[in-house]
C-alpha cells in the first residue's frame, strides 16, 4: 500500500520538505533538502478542479458544465488556485460590451452570465 506524500505538517501546517529519496530497484539512497513543486501544496479541492479545467483545455463553458456550476464560481476557483500558487492577482480586466455580446453570440456565456458580467463592469 502506498500513501499519498503530505506537503505540509500536521502539527503546524508550515511547508514540508523532502530530505531523503531511495531507489526501489538498486537500493540508492540520496539525502538532501529537497522542495515540492508549488502543485504540491495546493489543497485537494484546487487540485480537482485544476483537474478538471485542464481536461476541459481552459474552455469555462465545459468546466462549468462539468461541475454543475457557473461562471462567476469558476472564475472565482480559477482565482483562487492563482492565488494559492503564490500569483499576485491583476486588478480584474474590464470586460468590454463588445467582447460580453461576442462571447454569448459564441454561445461560450449564457445570457443570464452576460448581464451579471455588463453589471459587474
Amino acid at each position: 500500500m502506498s500513501y499519498k506524500v503530505i506537503s505540509k505538517c500536521p502539527i503546524c501546517s508550515a511547508k514540508l520538505k523532502v530530505v531523503k529519496l531511495r531507489c526501489n530497484k538498486c537500493g540508492t539512497v540520496i539525502e538532501n533538502d529537497f522542495e515540492f513543486s508549488k502543485f504540491e501544496y495546493l489543497e485537494e479541492e484546487h487540485l480537482n478542479f485544476m483537474e478538471v479545467f485542464l481536461k476541459c483545455r481552459g474552455n469555462i463553458k465545459d468546466v462549468e458544465k462539468e461541475l454543475g456550476i457557473s461562471y462567476p464560481t469558476v472564475r472565482a476557483k480559477l482565482d483562487d488556485v492563482v492565488a494559492a500558487l503564490g500569483y499576485t492577482q491583476v486588478k480584474k480586466a474590464v470586460v468590454n460590451s463588445n467582447e460580453v455580446l461576442d462571447m454569448l453570440e459564441k454561445g461560450d456565456i449564457s445570457a443570464q452570465q452576460a448581464v451579471d458580467m455588463l453589471k459587474n463592469n
